[in-house]
């Protein structure tokens, strides 16, 4: 029986694709759990007009994506925190943080594409801070914390 995967299936295949399985492991599993639905000519058909919509705002999702990799990589962003005399941040600067202070400056990305090895807990400069966002599109930016009440020259 050819079936059209609604969700990933272990061993079976992924989601939107079709696939020729026996009859009875559809009817009771795949179709019994909502994992797939036949491909009958009507299902097929929706299949397909989906299947163009999918492709044509991953492309759109693409061009975006690209565009804010080529604005976003290489950029120097300052943070200000409080800091002690030598330098140790009273708190860090995490993801969550750069996300905050990109999004001020007009980009938007979330703290799962942000890589950090771990919060930054100094002041100074850090490069090759890496975003990653979907489609394999990564860019590196570089943060420079400084204190408050100080200001870059």
């Amino acid at each position: 029986m050819k079936v059209i995967l609604l969700k990933d299936v272990p061993k079976v295949g992924k989601k939107n694709e079709i696939k020729e399985v026996s009859d009875g492991y559809a009817r009771n599993f795949l179709l019994a759990n909502d994992l797939a639905k036949p491909a009958t000519d009507s299902t097929l058909k929706q299949w397909e007009e989906e299947k163009e919509v999918l492709e044509k705002k991953a492309e759109a999702e693409l061009k975006t994506e690209e565009e804010l990799i080529s604005r976003l990589d290489g950029q120097e962003f300052e943070i200000k925190a409080k800091a002690d005399e030598s330098g140790k941040l009273y708190g860090s600067i995490t993801a969550a943080k750069i996300v905050k202070m990109l999004k001020d400056q007009g980009f938007e990305v979330a703290k799962n594409q942000i890589k950090l090895i771990e919060p930054l807990k100094e002041t100074g400069e850090y490069e090759d801070i890496l975003i990653e966002l979907s489609h394999g599109l990564e860019a590196k930016i570089k943060i420079i914390i400084i204190p408050e009440d100080e200001t870059i020259i």
